[in-house]
C-alpha cells in the first residue's frame, strides 16, 4: 500500500519536531520509514499505529541511531549556519533602513546612558555604611523630647545614656560616642602655619572596634585611650607630616593645646554618613563625667549589639530607662510630685529610639545629623525615572518596528511560503533587536562616561563606571540582551503572525490604521515626558519662590569675613577701619547669621518671677540664643516691630534681650516691652539644672520674624543678647558695582591687622543659597532627565511621522492634485499624533498635580501650584511634538505630486 502526500507530510513534520530530520538526511530517512510503514499497513495496521511501530523498531537498530547521530551533527552545523544567517540578515536589514536604525540607536543609547548614570547614583546611595564589618549590628541612638510648644527630634543623646544602656542591657556588646569639636585651627608642633579643620570629633576609644576604619599605623586598641591623643586620617598625616613620621608627633590646636598622634587611619570612604579627619580622645573631655539625662544632648551615640540580638525588642525596653533614670532627674528640678504619667498625659514625649547604621543616610533627617543625608524618596524617584526613560526608548523601537510592518509583510509572507516557521521568524526579528540593543549599549557606556563628570559636578557625587571590573561587562551584556528581547518581543510576535496568503494578495492594513497598541505606547511616552516637565517647573518655581520671598532680612551685598578671632585685639579696629570706606554701609561682629554654615545655639527659658514647677515646665520655651553687637540688626536690614534696638547709650542693655515675634507669642506676652525671661545659670553636681540659680533679662524690643532655617521649617523662637563675640565673624554691608573692589579692600585690611593668617570670606546670599543645595540639584536633575525623555519621545514621533508620510505619499499626491493646500496636508498628517499628545496631557496632569503637592508638603512656606503651570507644561509638550512632526509633514506636503503619482 502506497502512502499519500498527507502521510508523508505527517512523517516529515513529526520527525522535524523530534529534531532528526535535517535537509539532506530528509530523503534518506523519510523513504526508509515510509517503506517500512507501508509494509506494516499491508498487514492491516492503521497508519498511525504502523508509524509508531516502525519508529519503535528503528530506535532499537544501529541504522537509525547512526542516522540520528549524523542528524545531530548536521543540526549543530545547521544551527551555527542559521545563527550566522540570522546575523547577516539582521545587519543587512538594519543597514538598509539606516534612518530608522539611527533613530532607534540614538533613542536607546540616550535612554540606556541615562539609566546607567541613575543606576550608579542609586547603588551609590544604597551602599552607604555597608563597608563596615558589623554594619548589620550597629545602631545610632536618637532622642525625641516634646514639652510645651517645643518638639526636638535629635540624632544625639546625653553622654551618660550610653553607659546606662550598656549597664542595663546585656545584648549591647559595646558603645562609642562622638561629639563635634570645631572648626579648629591646627598646626604641627614644628610649624607656625595654621590650617582650618572642620572634620574634628571627640571619639571614644571603642570607635575602631565598632567601625571598620583600617589603621595604616598604630594600635586600634590603644589609639584613643589617653587624654590629649588623636588619631588622624592619611590626608591629615600627609598635610602636616609630609615626611611620613606622624606617629608620636604632636598637633597643636587653638589655645596651644598639644595632642599626640597615636594612630593614622585610611581616609573614610565617600559612601559613609560621617567623614572625620581628626579623632580626639574622649578621655580628655570633662562632659563625659556628667550623669544627667536632661541636659547636654549633643553626643552622637552608636551601639554595637551582640550577634542575634533583636534591636526592636531592645528599643521596646527604653521606656523603662526613661522611667528609671529620666523621671527622677526631672522631679529633682520641678518637684517631687512629678511623674512621667503626668508628663505623657499633658501631650509631652521623652523617647529614645534606634536607627540602623545602614539606614542613617537615606532615612534620617533629624537635628544634629553629622552631615547632610540623602533621601530614600529621591532614590525611588530617580529609579522610576530611569525605568521610564528606558521604557520610552524601548517603545520607540516597538513603534517603529510595528509601523514599518507593511514593508516587512511581504518578506514574512515569502519566507513562510518558502518553508520558514514562525519560530524562525521570531528568532530573526529578536536577533535584529538584540544587535541594535548591544550596539546602543556600547554607545551608551561611552556617552555615560563622558556625561558623568557633569552629573557629578551638580549632584555633588564622585561616581564612575567600573570599566576595570569584568563583572560590569558581563552584567552589561546580559542587560543589553534582556533589553533587546524586551524591546523586540512584541514586534517579533506581531510581524511573525502575518498570514502569507493575505499579505501576498495585498490585504494588509498599514500605518496608523492598525496601530491601537502603538498609539497607547506613544501616549505613555508623552505622559512620562509631561510629568517630568511639570516636575521640573514645580521644583524651579519653588526655588524662585524661595529666592524672591521676603525672608525678614537683607541678604544681598553682605560680605562675611570668617575666623575673626585671628584678628585678636584688632577685631574692633578691623571693623572701624573698613567702615571709613564709602562703599561700606554697615558692619557687625557676631558668629550668628541666619544662613547655613554659621553658629546656632539654643536654651530653654520661662517667664521671670514664676516658681519653677511642672506647669512652668510645660510653659517653657526653647529658643535660639544669638549673641550680637549693637549694629547687627541694622547691618542685616532687620526691622524692629516694637521697642528699640541695642544701643551704646544704655549700659543696662547687657541684661536686655530682643525677642522675635514667634517668641513673644510662645511666651504669651501681650505687651512684651519690660517683661522678663529667665533661664538656669548652671547645673548641680549631678548635671541637672540648678533651679535656685537663675539668670534674667528684660525685653527691650521685638524684631520682625525672619527665616534663619530652611523654608521647610516654621520660624522658631529666637532671642538676641548683647555680646560682641570675637570668636565669630565680621560682616559688612556694602554698595558697590564692583564686588572685587570690596573683596580687595577687606583683604588688604585683614593682611595689615592679621599678617600671616588665612583670609576666608563668603557672601551672605551665597550662604543662603547653600541651604537649598539639594533642591537646586533636584531641579537640575529633573530638568536634564525631563529633557532627555522628551527628546527620546520626539525622536520616535519624528520617525513615525516620517514613516506615515512615506506610506501616504500617493494619497498626498492625489489630494494636492485635487487642490489641497500644504497647510491642510500638514494638519492631516499631524492631527492623529496631536490627539495622542492631548490625551497624554489629560492623563499626566492629575498624577503630576498629586505628586507636586506631595513634594511641596515638605515646605511650610511654598509656592501655590496654579492651573497655569499645567497649561504651560501641556502647551510646551504639544509645541515640541508639533515642531517635531511639522518638519516631516511639511516636507511630505511640499513634494511635487507628479513625482509620487508617476507610476500610476
Amino acid at each position: 500500500m502506497k502512502l499519500g502526500i498527507d502521510h508523508i507530510n505527517y512523517i516529515v513534520r513529526d520527525l522535524y519536531y523530534r529534531g532528526i530530520v535535517i535537509d539532506d538526511l530528509q530523503g534518506e530517512l523519510v523513504d526508509h520509514i515510509a517503506t517500512s510503514v507501508e509494509k506494516e499497513m499491508e498487514k492491516g495496521t492503521k497508519f498511525i499505529d504502523a508509524y509508531h511501530l516502525v519508529l519503535k523498531s528503528f530506535g532499537q537498530t544501529k541504522g537509525l541511531r547512526s542516522v540520528q547521530q549524523r542528524a545531530l551533527q548536521s543540526l549543530n552545523q545547521k544551527t551555527s549556519l542559521m545563527l550566522k544567517n540570522y546575523l547577516s540578515i539582521a545587519v543587512r536589514n538594519l543597514n538598509k533602513h539606516r534612518f530608522y536604525t539611527i533613530i532607534n540607536v540614538i533613542g536607546l543609547a540616550v535612554g540606556i546612558a541615562s539609566c546607567i548614570i541613575i543606576v550608579l547614583f542609586v547603588f551609590g546611595e544604597l551602599s552607604f555604611d555597608r563597608h563596615h564589618q558589623f554594619a548589620d549590628r550597629i545602631y545610632r541612638v536618637n532622642t525625641e523630647i516634646k514639652f510645651g510648644g517645643n518638639h526636638l527630634r535629635m540624632a544625639n543623646a546625653n553622654s551618660a545614656l550610653s553607659e546606662i544602656l550598656a549597664d542595663n542591657f546585656p545584648e549591647i556588646e559595646c558603645f562609642a560616642r562622638t561629639k563635634s569639636w570645631g572648626p579648629l585651627f591646627v598646626k604641627s608642633a614644628n610649624s607656625s602655619e595654621n590650617f582650618k579643620e572642620t572634620r574634628v570629633r571627640w571619639a571614644d576609644s571603642t570607635f575602631f572596634k565598632i567601625f571598620s576604619v583600617p589603621l595604616v599605623e598604630g594600635n586600634a586598641d590603644k589609639a584613643l585611650m589617653e587624654p590629649n591623643t588623636v588619631a588622624i586620617s592619611q590626608t591629615i598625616a600627609e598635610k602636616y607630616f609630609p615626611n611620613g613620621d606622624a606617629i608620636g608627633q604632636s598637633l597643636v590646636f587653638a589655645g596651644n593645646l598639644n595632642h599626640k598622634v597615636t594612630a593614622i587611619y585610611e581616609n573614610i570612604p565617600a559612601a559613609s554618613h560621617f567623614h572625620y579627619d581628626i579623632l580626639v580622645a574622649m578621655a580628655g573631655l570633662d562632659e563625659i563625667k556628667s550623669v544627667s539625662l536632661v541636659s547636654g544632648s549633643d553626643f552622637t551615640t552608636y551601639l554595637l549589639l551582640k550577634e542575634g540580638a533583636d534591636a526592636k525588642a531592645l528599643e521596646e525596653k527604653f521606656p523603662g530607662i526613661v522611667e528609671k533614670y529620666v523621671a527622677p532627674q526631672i522631679a529633682n528640678v520641678v518637684g517631687e510630685d512629678f511623674t512621667m504619667e503626668k508628663w505623657y498625659s499633658a501631650g509631652n514625649r521623652w523617647v529614645y529610639s534606634l536607627t540602623p547604621l545602614t539606614k542613617i543616610h537615606l532615612y534620617s533627617d533629624l537635628m544634629g545629623e553629622v552631615e547632610p543625608n540623602g533621601d530614600i524618596v529621591y532614590v525611588y524617584l530617580f529609579s522610576i525615572i530611569a525605568l521610564f526613560i528606558l521604557a520610552i526608548a524601548c517603545i520607540n523601537f516597538m513603534n517603529l518596528s510595528t509601523a514599518r510592518s507593511a514593508n516587512r509583510a511581504k518578506e514574512v509572507g515569502v519566507r513562510k511560503v518558502m518553508g520558514s516557521m514562525r519560530s524562525h521568524l521570531i528568532r530573526q526579528f529578536l536577533m535584529e533587536s538584540i544587535i541594535l540593543s548591544i550596539f546602543s549599549f556600547v554607545i551608551a557606556i561611552i556617552v555615560a562616561n563622558l556625561a558623568l563628570p557633569l552629573f557629578n559636578d551638580f549632584a555633588g557625587k564622585n561616581l564612575s563606571i567600573p570599566t576595570d571590573d569584568l563583572s560590569f561587562y558581563i552584567i552589561a551584556t546580559a542587560v543589553a540582551i534582556l533589553v533587546g528581547v524586551i524591546a523586540g518581543l512584541y514586534p517579533s510576535f506581531f510581524l511573525s503572525a502575518f498570514k502569507p496568503v493575505q499579505v501576498l494578495k495585498g490585504q494588509f492594513s498599514r500605518g496608523m490604521k492598525s496601530g491601537t497598541i502603538r498609539s497607547i505606547m506613544v501616549v505613555f511616552q508623552f505622559v512620562v515626558s509631561i510629568f517630568l516637565i511639570i516636575g521640573t517647573i514645580t521644583v524651579n518655581r519653588q526655588l524662585k519662590f524661595i529666592q524672591d520671598k521676603k525672608i525678614g532680612f537683607e541678604k544681598d551685598q553682605v560680605i562675611v569675613v570668617k575666623d575673626a578671632h585671628l584678628l585678636a585685639n584688632n577685631i574692633r579696629s578691623f571693623k572701624e577701619e573698613l567702615l571709613l570706606n564709602n562703599f561700606v554701609k554697615g558692619g557687625t561682629i557676631s558668629g550668628y547669621f541666619p544662613v547655613a554654615g554659621h553658629w546656632k545655639g539654643g536654651d530653654t527659658f520661662f517667664k521671670e518671677g514664676e516658681k519653677f514647677s511642672q506647669q512652668s515646665l510645660d510653659e517653657m520655651v526653647n529658643m535660639q540664643t544669638w549673641f550680637v553687637d549693637h549694629d547687627y540688626i541694622k547691618t542685616l536690614g532687620m526691622k524692629i516691630k516694637t521697642g528699640r534696638n541695642f544701643s551704646p547709650d544704655f549700659p543696662s542693655d547687657s541684661a536686655a534681650v530682643i525677642l522675635n515675634e514667634t517668641a513673644v507669642k510662645r511666651f504669651g506676652f501681650s505687651d512684651p516691652i519690660g517683661e522678663g525671661v529667665t533661664t538656669f545659670a548652671g547645673n548641680r553636681e549631678d548635671g541637672t539644672p540648678d533651679t535656685e540659680s537663675l539668670l534674667a533679662w528684660k525685653v527691650i524690643g521685638v524684631v520682625e520674624d525672619f527665616h534663619f532655617e530652611s523654608l521647610r521649617q516654621n520660624i522658631a523662637p529666637l532671642a538676641f543678647f548683647l555680646n560682641e563675640n570675637p570668636n565669630g565673624s565680621v560682616a559688612f554691608r556694602f554698595e558697590s558695582a564692583n564686588t572685587q573692589d570690596v573683596i580687595h579692600a577687606v583683604e588688604d585690611q585683614w593682611r595689615k591687622l592679621a599678617p600671616g593668617q588665612p583670609f576666608q570670606y563668603s557672601f551672605l546670599d551665597d550662604d543662603f543659597e547653600r541651604m537649598y543645595a539639594s533642591e537646586q540639584r533636584l531641579g537640575k536633575i529633573f530638568a536634564i532627565f525631563a529633557g532627555l525623555a522628551i527628546i527620546i519621545a520626539c525622536l520616535g514621533l519624528f520617525a513615525l511621522t516620517a514613516f506615515t508620510a512615506e506610506q501616504r505619499t500617493k494619497e498626498i499626491g492625489i489630494r494636492k492634485v485635487l487642490g489641497a493646500s500644504v497647510s491642510s496636508i500638514v494638519v492631516l498628517l499631524s492631527k492623529d499624533f496631536g490627539k495622542l499628545v492631548l490625551v497624554a496631557f489629560l492623563i499626566s496632569s492629575p498624577v503630576a498635580w498629586y505628586s507636586a503637592n506631595w513634594w511641596l508638603k515638605n515646605y511650610t512656606y511654598k509656592v501655590e501650584v496654579g492651573v497655569e503651570m499645567y497649561l504651560l507644561a501641556g502647551a510646551s509638550s504639544f509645541l515640541i511634538a508639533w515642531l517635531t512632526m511639522s518638519y516631516q509633514s511639511i516636507k511630505a506636503a511640499s513634494t511635487n505630486p507628479v513625482t509620487s503619482l508617476r507610476s500610476e
